[in-house]
């Protein structure tokens, strides 16, 4: 939908179409006004919240960089990760770096492996092992084989020269397309533990 601008005494519904406010129920108006509202106030607190984030990113790298320089030694090691805790051990920030992985083509080389070592195995295939492979190789919402799930196949402690060029195949097929910065905030609970901080609105 374009950001047109709307004629004074009009609304434009889902169709795109103007509509006369007085041919508008009442009902129909403080249902659009309640949504609005909300939805504004939402937008409004998201930026913030970006803006939080990367003030708080930035305060954590400016730190990092401090101590390392100081120390001669790098906090986050080669990913990145840091944990920061509060002197007196009530809080902790941590910045997690995330890798975006996919698989290219060679992953349907590996799939073709695997599915020869389960038929000559046992004659027909090991529908256990079968079960295992196929939930792992299916495709998420993005149209995309879930990596993790594909890995939890290397986990399997099979000795068969077959199976080990499968998995090796496996790890061949993995690109990295790109990184991701986390931002975590803990409390720590009476009990000792320490608890995040939900910052996801549906979790408050």
């Amino acid at each position: 939908m374009d950001m047109r601008t709307i004629p004074a005494g009009y609304r434009e519904n889902a169709r795109g179409d103007l509509v006369p406010e007085e041919r508008i129920k009442p009902l129909d108006k403080l249902r659009d006004e309640t949504v609005m509202q909300v939805i504004e106030k939402a937008k409004t607190l998201r930026q913030s919240m970006v803006e939080f984030k990367l003030e708080a990113m930035d305060k954590i790298a400016a730190f990092v960089d401090l101590s390392a320089g100081e120390y001669g030694v790098p906090v986050g090691g080669k990913k990145g990760n840091v944990t920061l805790t509060s002197f007196n051990g009530r809080y902790q920030l941590v910045r997690a770096m995330g890798e975006h992985r996919v698989f290219d083509e060679r992953i349907q080389h590996a799939k073709t492996l695997i599915d020869q070592c389960i038929i000559r195995w046992s004659e027909g295939g090991d529908s256990r092992v079968k079960a295992l492979v196929e939930h792992a190789f299916r495709v998420n919402q993005q149209g995309r084989i879930d990596v993790n799930q594909v890995l939890s196949l290397r986990q399997l402690d099979i000795d068969d020269d077959d199976w080990k060029n499968a998995m090796e195949a496996i790890a061949d097929a993995i690109q990295i397309t790109g990184t991701s910065q986390y931002l975590r905030l803990y409390e720590r609970q009476p009990n000792g533990k320490y608890q995040q901080l939900p910052l996801d609105i549906s979790s408050l």
